[in-house]
């Protein structure tokens, strides 16, 4: 088993002045990782250091989650980019990847700036035809108002995954899942849940403006795994493709939607190709 060398934790002060914790390794260009909904900076410790062969990665602790400071009352994905473009200024990246609603962000950090020369999102959630649906998050709030945390999880995973776990009894998750994931991870997800409601609010109030990431000058590499067709965010790589002015696409048809947390090797090794020119 390979030894992950420990990152370094390290902390800014955003726009608002929201501390806004990351974690740092390697040596060479910076890039900035941003993780999605349920994620946590270290959740793509294995993905950083397959990157930090070539750079310094800078993966962020969105705020929320860590050791960054509070969401606020006032969150939207303003906030979020705000946080983006403060480690972009103290880290001087010029590279960006990001991962589902970190995805989502990346893209729309990108718009409008001139100092971001190449961004790599694997299945961005960005909402389109209303594929991010939120018909789920009444009952969601509910169940977590419930401490129905199991329930709570469900009611989004099938919400948000209406043609792949949406379509499993309700009653089979509550059996397959407590075994499937382990214990440690199933509690982050619970902690994170209220959270994700908002976010998953934030694109979904944004569905169908994917036409404004015409505006992002940077190369886009545009990542879908093997559900590419079945799910929201698989599918939006194929519409992000035909107005993204400088975009390619490439498809991993072996790996699901946690790709770069499951085999960080190989999605890596794509990404670092990709901001090297190579």
């Amino acid at each position: 088993m390979i030894s992950i060398p420990n990152s370094k934790e390290e902390t800014l002060h955003s726009k608002d002045n929201t501390i806004i914790s990351y974690r740092t390794i390697g040596t060479g260009p910076a890039v900035i990782v941003i993780p999605g909904a349920l994620a946590l900076a270290k959740d793509f410790d294995k993905f950083a250091y397959e990157l930090s062969h070539h750079f310094t990665v800078h993966t962020i602790d969105r705020r929320g989650r860590a050791e960054s400071g509070p969401r606020g009352e006032d969150y939207s994905i303003i906030k979020e980019c705000e946080d983006i473009e403060a480690l972009r200024e103290q880290t001087q990246a010029k590279y960006i990847f990001g991962h589902s609603f970190g995805g989502f962000i990346a893209l729309e950090a990108a718009r409008n700036n001139k100092y971001i020369q190449k961004v790599a999102v694997y299945e961005p959630g960005v909402s389109i035809d209303q594929s991010v649906d939120m018909n789920w998050a009444s009952e969601c709030e509910t169940q977590l108002s419930q401490q129905k945390y199991l329930d709570a999880f469900i009611s989004f995973a099938q919400g948000i995954n209406p043609e792949t776990t949406g379509k499993a009894p309700r009653w089979l998750l509550k059996i397959i899942l407590p075994i499937a994931i382990k214990k440690a991870e199933r509690q982050q997800k619970y902690h994170l849940l209220a959270g994700t409601i908002l976010e998953h609010g934030e694109a979904a109030r944004l569905d169908n403006t994917y036409e404004n990431y015409q505006e992002i000058g940077a190369d886009v590499l545009l990542i879908s795994g093997k559900d590419g067709n079945a799910t929201g965010a698989g599918r939006s790589v194929s519409h992000l493709a035909t107005v993204v002015p400088s975009a390619k696409m490439e498809l991993f048809p072996k790996l699901d939607h946690f790709g770069p947390e499951k085999k960080p090797k190989e999605v890596a090794k794509s990404v670092s190709s990709f901001f090297l020119g190579i």
